[in-house]
This record gives structure tokens, C-alpha cells and sequence, in this order.
């Protein structure tokens, strides 16, 4: 009898720290799925998480991430990559304990390069810099706290960081 089924390893990190390119590599190399409840929180509300945001607000956005993530987390035997502000619900941080979870760091200048400066990101629609580096500011101790490991990423390439987690996650 197999026990519940838990993530291989939960991905966290700022915009533009590469959840989703690294989470997809790093699921193919070790063969499993790739989950992003960004993309479930879509699925479900029927709509871009940016229309989310306009039409019913940051707060019920949260409502919805809170739950996509706990349903994720009791379903995804694979990869998953967590929104870059789940970590700021406590319940989510919560939830993360027991769990495998990289923290994929990454400094202002290579964010600001991969992100495109906000391009459907909708908390980085009005002076996307500044707001994009408040917000790693805010949240990089929450990244900090629920991590068990984390991986920086400026000025490396997808296929070094996967290599690097793929071994991490050796037992």
C-alpha cells in the first residue's frame, strides 16, 4: 500500500526566477509530471489570471491559489511550481511543511531581463521595477522559511539549475 501522494519537489521564487522553464526541465528529467497552479487557478476560473485580477481582485485571486495549491499538493506526484506569492498566505506556508521545496533565487537584474517588465503580470503593471523589486524584498524571507533548499539562478542556464536540483533531490 502506497502512502498519499506528495509532489516530488514543490518549486517557489519571484517572477522571473524560471519556476515554470526550470519545473518543465526538471519534470522531464526525472520523468514526472509538471504541475503550475498558476495554470490550475486558470483552468478552473475560466479565464488569464491578469482578467482575474481586474475582475474580481487580488483577494479573491488568493482565495482561489490557496485552494489550487492544497489540491496540488494532495494530487501532483510530480513537479509543481507554486505562484510567486502563494508564499505569502500563512496556511500556504502551512501547508508546505514536510514537503520538498527549492527556492529558486534570483537578484533584480536577471528578474527584470526574464520577465519582460510585466507583460500579463498584473501586480507589475504600473513601474514594474520598482514594484518587482519590493516584491522580492517582501517575499524572499517567506521563500527563505519554507524552502529546504534553495538554487540560485542569475546567470545560469535552465538545463544547470535542473541538473543541480536533480541532485539535491537524489536520496
Amino acid at each position: 500500500m502506497t502512502g498519499p501522494t506528495r509532489p516530488v519537489c514543490v518549486l517557489v521564487g519571484a517572477p522571473g526566477s524560471g519556476k515554470t522553464t526550470v519545473g518543465q526541465g526538471l519534470a522531464a528529467a526525472l520523468g514526472v509530471e509538471f504541475r503550475d497552479t498558476d495554470t490550475d487557478i486558470e483552468r478552473l476560473a475560466g479565464k488569464p489570471i491578469p482578467e482575474i485580477f481586474v475582475d474580481e481582485g487580488e483577494a479573491h485571486f488568493r482565495t482561489l491559489e490557496r485552494a489550487a495549491l492544497a489540491a496540488a499538493l494532495a494530487s501532483c506526484s510530480g513537479v509543481l511550481a507554486l505562484g510567486g506569492g502563494a508564499v505569502l498566505a500563512e496556511e500556504n506556508r502551512a501547508a508546505l511543511v514536510g514537503h520538498r521545496v527549492v527556492h529558486l533565487s534570483v537578484e533584480l537584474p536577471d528578474a527584470v531581463k526574464r520577465v519582460g517588465l510585466g507583460a500579463g503580470r498584473p501586480l507589475l503593471a504600473i513601474n514594474p521595477r520598482a514594484t518587482l523589486k519590493h516584491l522580492m524584498d517582501q517575499r524572499r524571507p517567506l521563500y527563505a522559511e519554507v524552502a529546504t533548499a534553495t538554487v540560485v539562478t542569475d546567470g545560469r542556464t535552465p538545463e544547470e539549475i535542473v541538473t543541480e536540483i536533480a541532485a539535491l533531490l537524489k536520496p
